[in-house]
C-alpha cells in the first residue's frame, strides 16, 4: 500500500492550520460536524432533482462516539459519503473543499446553504489527533475506501468495508502533555458542551450516548450507569421561528440558556430581515447592570452566527459604545468568513447589520420610553450612565442620536423627565434649560446659586453623576434652548439688575480689590452677586470649565491639575457682608483677611470642594468666635 503525498506544500500548510489558523482547539468539533451537516444537506440537493432519490429527515443524523479506552472520537453522518476520487481530491489537496464545488454546481433552495467553502476545516482535527482515519461509502456506490494520515507525510486510501453511506471520522487523540489537557475531547460533558456553544442550531440531528445514574429497579435505591442515546443539539434556532408562535417565555428561557445574564430581559428585539443583506437576530436589553460592566474586563458584543454555526462569541463591531449593554445574537447566510471562519474577511456588510441593530435598540428604548415608563425608568437608572457617555464620547458623534432618550431629574417634578419634557413645561419668558451640579439632589436643593432661578419660577435641572455636566456641555443645545449651570456667570434672568450690579461693584471696588488680593491664585475675581438672595457667599466659574468639571477631572488617576476660573460672589445684601465692609472701612487688614479666608472656604464646602488648609478654616473660625 503505497503511501500518497498531500499536493500542497504539505507540511508546511498542513503545520499552518493546525498550529495558526485557529485560536482554540475545541473548534475542530465544530468544522468536522460542519462537514457532515454539509454532507446530509448534499442528498437533500440531489433529492430536488432526482426522483429516485427519497429524503426522510428522521434518516439522516450525525453521532459523536467517544471512546477511552481505544482513546478514540468518532464523528459519524449519514451524508453523502465520498468515493476514492473524492476522498483523494477532496482530503488529498489542502484547501480544496468539495462543499465549494459543489455550492458552485448546485442552485441551493429552500433557504439551506452549505457551509464549507475552503476545505481546511476538516485539518483542524490534527490540532488533537495523532492519527485521522476517514472511512466513507458514496450514494449510489457499493465499495466504501478507507482514508488514513497522521499529519504532513502524507496519507493512504484502501478499501474497506462499510455497512451504510455516509462517513466516519475517527480520530486518535492524542496524549496529554505539560501545557495541554487532550483528554477533554473524549469527556461526554466537554463534548456535549462544545456541540451546545458551537452546532447547537445544526438542522440535523447531533446525537450522543448519554451516561447516567439511575436506579437499578423501581423498589432498589441501587443506582447503576445507564447509557441513552440523545439528541444533544436543539436543531431548529428560535430566531428562524415565526415571532407570533414565540411567548415572552420562549424568549426568556433562551436568555437563560444562552447565559446571557443571571436576571431576566427587561425586553426583546426579534429581526428577520430579508435585503441587500440577509439575517436574523434576537438582541435583549438586560434587566440589571452586570456586576462588571464598568471594568476592563467587560468584554462588549453580540454573538455572531453563520449559518446556524457559531463564529465569534463576542463580535464587538456589532454594538457602538452606548448600547454595549445589549445581549443577543446575529445568523447571517450572506457574510464573507475568513479561512478559520472564526473572522470576517470584510466589514461592509457587519456595518450594513450595525448599522440597523443600533437603530432597532434606539426604536425600541422609544417605545418603552413612550408606552412604559416604569420600566425605562427602570432600564435608565441601571444604564443611563451609559447613554450620557455615548452623547459625550467622540466629540459628540452620537449626540443627536441619543438625547431623546436622556432623562434628568427635576426640580419641580421631583423625578427623572426627558428633556423634551422639560422644554414643554419651560415658561414663556425663559431663555435657557438650567441645570446645577452636586454630590446628591438633596445638597443640588439647598446650593445658594439655584436661589435666584428658583425663585424666577424656572425649573431645574439637578446633575449628580460626573458625567452628566459633560455630556451636556458636548450637547450644547435643545430645540434652540442652550444649556445654562445656574453656577454660570450670566444667568440670562439679572439684565434690570445689571446698572444696579455695575453700581455696586464700581462702590466696593477697593473692598473687593482687597479681598481678590488676599485670595491670589485662589481666584479669578471677586464682585457682587447677581443670584444670591439668603446666603452670603457663593462661587461661580468663568470659562468653560465648571466647577463639578474641576471636580471630575481632578479626581481621575491622570490628575492633571485643571482648574476653573472660579469667581467669589458677595451677597451685599447680608450682614456679613456688613462686617467685612467695617473692617475694611476702619482698616482692619488683619480681620478683613480672617474674614476673606472663611467665606472663601464656606463657598468651597458648599461646592464639595477640598478645603487647601482644613486647620487653618478651623483656627480662624475659632478667632471669629473668640
Amino acid at each position: 500500500m503505497a503511501k500518497r503525498q498531500f499536493k500542497a506544500e504539505s507540511k508546511r500548510l498542513l503545520d499552518l492550520m493546525i498550529n495558526s489558523i485557529y485560536s482554540q482547539k475545541e473548534v475542530f468539533l465544530r468544522e468536522l460536524i460542519s462537514n457532515a451537516s454539509d454532507a446530509i444537506d448534499k442528498i437533500y440537493y440531489k433529492a430536488l432533482t432526482d426522483d429516485s432519490i427519497t429524503f426522510n429527515q428522521s434518516d439522516y443524523y450525525i453521532k459523536v462516539v467517544p471512546n477511552k479506552t481505544e482513546r478514540t472520537l468518532t464523528v459519524m453522518d449519514t451524508g453523502i459519503g465520498m468515493t476514492k476520487d473524492e476522498l483523494v481530491h477532496n482530503l488529498g489537496v489542502i484547501a480544496k473543499s468539495g462543499s465549494l464545488s459543489f455550492k458552485n454546481e448546485t442552485e441551493l433552495k429552500d433557504g439551506h446553504d452549505i457551509i464549507g467553502q475552503f476545505g481546511v476545516g476538516f485539518y483542524a482535527a490534527f490540532m488533537v489527533a495523532d492519527e485521522v482515519m476517514v472511512i466513507s461509502k458514496a450514494l449510489g456506490s457499493e465499495e466504501a475506501y478507507k482514508w488514513k494520515s497522521t499529519g504532513s507525510d502524507g496519507y493512504t486510501v484502501t478499501p474497506v468495508e462499510k455497512e451504510g453511506v455516509g462517513t466516519d471520522i475517527v480520530l486518535k487523540i492524542k496524549e496529554n502533555s505539560e501545557d495541554e489537557n487532550y483528554d477533554e475531547f473524549l469527556e461526554e460533558y466537554r463534548l456535549k458542551e462544545i456541540i451546545k456553544k458551537y452546532s447547537d442550531f445544526i438542522r440535523y440531528p447531533i446525537k450522543m450516548d448519554i451516561t447516567t445514574k439511575e436506579p437499578k429497579d423501581d423498589n432498589d435505591e441501587e443506582l447503576v450507569d445507564v447509557t441513552k442515546e440523545e439528541v444533544v443539539n436543539s436543531m431548529v434556532p428560535i430566531w428562524r421561528k415565526n415571532k407570533r408562535e414565540l411567548s415572552n417565555e420562549d424568549y426568556e428561557n433562551f436568555y437563560q440558556e444562552k447565559r446571557y445574564g443571571f436576571d431576566k430581559p427587561l425586553t426583546h428585539i426579534h429581526l428577520n430581515v430579508d435585503g441587500s443583506i440577509r439575517y436574523n437576530a434576537i438582541l435583549f436589553i438586560p434587566e440589571t447592570i452586570p456586576f462588571d460592566y464598568y471594568t476592563k474586563e467587560f468584554e462588549k458584543g453580540l454573538e455572531l452566527y453563520s449559518n446556524g454555526v457559531l463564529i465569534m462569541n463576542k463580535c464587538g463591531d456589532l454594538l457602538p459604545d452606548h448600547f454595549s449593554f445589549v445581549k443577543g445574537m446575529v445568523d447571517s447566510e450572506d457574510l464573507s468568513l475568513n479561512i478559520s471562519r472564526e473572522m470576517l474577511q470584510q466589514d461592509r456588510q457587519l456595518k450594513l447589520i450595525a448599522k440597523n441593530i443600533n437603530k432597532k435598540i434606539k426604536t425600541e428604548l422609544q417605545k418603552l420610553l413612550k408606552n412604559d415608563r416604569e420600566k425605562y425608568e427602570k432600564f435608565y437608572n441601571e444604564f443611563g450612565r451609559q447613554l450620557k457617555f455615548g452623547a459625550y464620547h467622540e466629540f459628540g458623534r452620537y449626540k443627536e442620536e441619543l438625547q431623546d432618550l436622556l432623562m434628568f431629574y427635576s426640580s419641580k417634578e421631583k423625578k427623572l423627565v426627558t428633556l423634551d419634557e422639560y422644554i414643554s413645561n419651560m415658561k414663556e419668558d425663559q431663555k435657557y434649560i438650567y441645570y446645577a451640579t452636586g454630590d446628591s439632589y438633596d445638597r443640588i436643593e439647598k446650593l445658594p446659586q439655584t436661589e435666584l432661578v428658583a425663585d424666577e419660577g424656572y425649573e431645574i435641572l439637578y446633575f449628580k453623576e460626573d458625567i452628566d455636566e459633560f455630556a451636556i456641555k458636548m450637547i450644547m443645545s435643545y430645540k434652540e434652548k442652550e444649556f445654562k449651570s445656574v453656577s454660570s456667570g450670566d444667568l440670562g434672568i439679572e439684565a434690570d439688575d445689571n446698572k444696579n450690579i455695575e453700581k455696586e461693584n464700581e462702590e466696593h471696588k477697593e473692598l473687593f480689590e482687597a479681598m481678590k488680593e488676599f485670595l491670589t491664585g485662589k481666584v479669578k475675581d471677586v464682585r457682587v452677586s447677581k443670584r444670591l438672595k439668603t446666603h452670603p457667599v457663593c462661587l461661580s466659574a468663568d470659562g468653560e470649565v465648571s466647577l463639578e468639571m474641576e471636580k471630575v477631572l481632578n479626581a481621575m488617576p491622570e490628575n492633571q491639575n485643571i482648574k476653573a476660573e472660579k469667581v467669589l460672589e458677595i451677597n451685599t445684601t447680608h450682614n456679613v457682608f456688613q462686617s467685612i465692609k467695617r473692617a475694611h472701612d476702619s482698616k482692619d487688614k488683619e480681620k478683613m483677611k480672617l474674614y476673606t479666608n472663611i467665606l472663601y472656604n464656606q463657598a468651597l464646602l458648599i461646592e464639595g470642594l477640598p478645603i487647601e488648609d482644613p486647620v487653618e478654616f478651623t483656627n480662624d473660625i475659632c478667632k471669629v468666635m473668640a
